[in-house]
This record gives C-alpha cells, structure tokens and sequence, in this order.
C-alpha cells in the first residue's frame, strides 16, 4: 500500500495519504460540532487472471453527508480461497488504520476538541466484508479478533459499509 499517488474519488485523483488527510480535516473545519464516523474497509473481486482490492476511507458527518476516497491495490492472480481472500481485505483495512492510529487521529480529534461540549465527537472503525450469514461467518472471531487487538472497534455486516457498500461498488 505504499504508492506514493494512490487515493482517488469522484472528484479527485492522484491524492497521496498526506492530501487525504487534508481533506479530512478540511471536512471536519465545516462542521467541527458535530459527529463523526472514520472508517477504513477493503473488498476485492476475484478476475480471471488477479483479484482486485479496494480500501476505501470514509468520513462520516453523521445525518449530514460524507467524504471519502479509495485505493486500489492488484493481485497478480486470482484468489481461491475465502479465508485468504478475507485475511488479506482485512490485512490491507489494517495497514492503512495503522498509519491513522500512529500518525492522523491525534491531528483530526484535536480539530474537534474545542467543541466536544457542544456535541462534537469522533469514532474509528474498521469495516470488514464478512457478516453472520455465509461463508465468511467461520471468520469473524479471527478477523475481528485482528482490529480489536488494535484497539480498533471492528464492524461486521450488515453495519460494515464502507467495505460491503462504498468498496464495494469500485472492485468489479
């Protein structure tokens, strides 16, 4: 995941994590009193001949819309293991919350602190693409047992958006 260049939207291409937490916080000056949800979750579809991963951030002003951006990342063959294919969306999910634990969550919070009195707040999850129906319901005690040791609050389907929705709808 260390592509210098690698985080785009709709708007945007071409944004290094740096720009992307410019925009973050660029998001959270608008409207420092009130609620938000980060979150961070990777999918992935299987091709012919790769398995293409999304990891998706997403920005959450609660009932007042939303920024985020993507990141691809491509796997020279295909994947034919559920358990692999999960391991590495959640390894990937992980990687990147990292890097907000160790370098951007203080930075983003403290736009928010003047204002916690007045209703401001500020959580951080991982979203994985597995839930209590299928075949990924043998993992969850594993996956979520991964971003919980982070400290990391771990969401599952069908509360797990930003990997089974926003992720989602860019792998095909």
């Amino acid at each position: 995941m260390s592509d210098t260049f690698a985080f785009y939207n709709v708007t945007e291409e071409n944004m290094t994590l740096q720009d992307v937490i410019s925009r973050l916080k660029s998001f959270i000056r608008k409207d420092p009193r009130s609620v938000y949800v980060l979150s961070i979750g990777t999918d992935s579809h299987v091709h012919y001949k790769e398995t293409k991963f999304i990891t998706a951030i997403h920005l959450h002003r609660v009932g007042k819309g939303a920024w985020g951006c993507l990141k691809n990342y491509i796997l020279p063959r295909p994947i034919t293991s559920v358990h692999e294919k999960i391991s590495t969306e959640t390894a990937l999910s992980q990687e990147l919350a990292y890097s907000f634990i160790t370098l951007y969550l203080g930075e983003l919070t403290d736009i928010l602190i003047p204002f916690s009195d007045e209703g401001a707040d500020f959580s951080f999850e991982i979203h994985l693409d597995i839930g209590r129906k299928g075949v990924t319901k043998d993992l969850i005690q594993e996956m979520t047992g991964r971003i919980t040791a982070m400290g990391v609050e771990a969401r599952i389907k069908p509360d797990s958006y930003t990997a089974f929705s926003y992720a989602n709808r860019y792998t095909k």
